[in-house]
């Protein structure tokens, strides 16, 4: 089930929210150090992270899905954001360098089918970066936040899902150590919790970061030839006997 995009907007707009976009975007740039020229989308709710390529890629879209709502994006300029269909995107083949997902892969209905229709928009050797709750974490047991919406994964689930969808993960990273608790003098130790839980790698981190690149060769899997059936006798036509024939003599 996807949240509406009004939630999540409030959210991004509160301290805790700012605290989430601060430390996601940091492990975003720091698998994509650099987008210079290239052709970026973001689906999902993936403004709040897009304005960290905006004035170097080439362009950058929002697309975020009909389930969840639109709103405009960036806010004081002219807008770059549209409702779409997560499974169609109006975008040709091989058109984008760069898939940013966001608050995308959980919520979809159909993850697989979503990551294929990425796979379509993306030029041979893109990128696709997904931001998805962490299973173990906990942002995803508490719905006081969008990251505890929708179907959390783990390591290995988020890997055969790629790999069934024709992408190889490459990079990865975590984020968000510290638990979502709204207070402020709480929140004031974030970056204490970000730097020991990034040096012990605990496994609690509220989001796994992957990166993939998108399979120009995949298999393709064999189809058995149907059989096709031959009749042992061949029917034919026989002329129908006239009412004649059928009186006795």
């Amino acid at each position: 089930m996807s949240i509406d995009v009004v939630d999540l907007r409030a959210f991004y707009s509160e301290r805790l929210g700012t605290v989430a976009r601060y430390f996601v975007g940091r492990g975003i740039r720091n698998l994509w150090s650099d987008a210079q020229g290239l052709r970026m989308v973001g689906l999902g709710y993936a403004g709040p992270y897009l304005g960290l390529f905006r004035e170097e890629a080439e362009r950058c879209l929002a697309f975020m899905p009909a389930a969840q709502g639109v709103v405009k994006w960036p806010t004081v300029r002219p807008t770059l954001s549209a409702l779409v269909d997560e499974l169609e995107l109006p975008l040709p083949d091989a058109s984008v360098d760069r898939v940013l997902l966001v608050h995308a892969l959980e919520m979809s209905q159909n993850p697989t089918a979503l990551l294929r229709e990425v796979w379509r928009v993306l030029a041979s050797g893109g990128q696709l970066l997904a931001v998805v709750p962490n299973r173990r974490g906990l942002w995803a047991r508490m719905d006081t936040t969008p990251f505890g919406h929708g179907r959390p994964y783990s390591r290995s689930q988020i890997m055969s899902l790629m790999r069934d969808a024709w992408f190889t993960p490459v990079s990865w990273s975590e984020a968000l150590y510290v638990p979502p608790v709204q207070r402020s003098w709480f929140l004031r130790s974030a970056v204490a919790w970000e730097r020991v839980g990034a040096t012990l790698s605990a496994p609690f981190a509220g989001v796994h970061i992957v990166d993939a690149t998108k399979q120009v060769y995949r298999a393709i899997p064999a189809r058995r030839r149907k059989r096709v059936l031959v009749p042992a006798l061949k029917p034919a036509l026989a002329p129908a006997p006239s009412p004649t024939a059928r009186q006795a003599p």
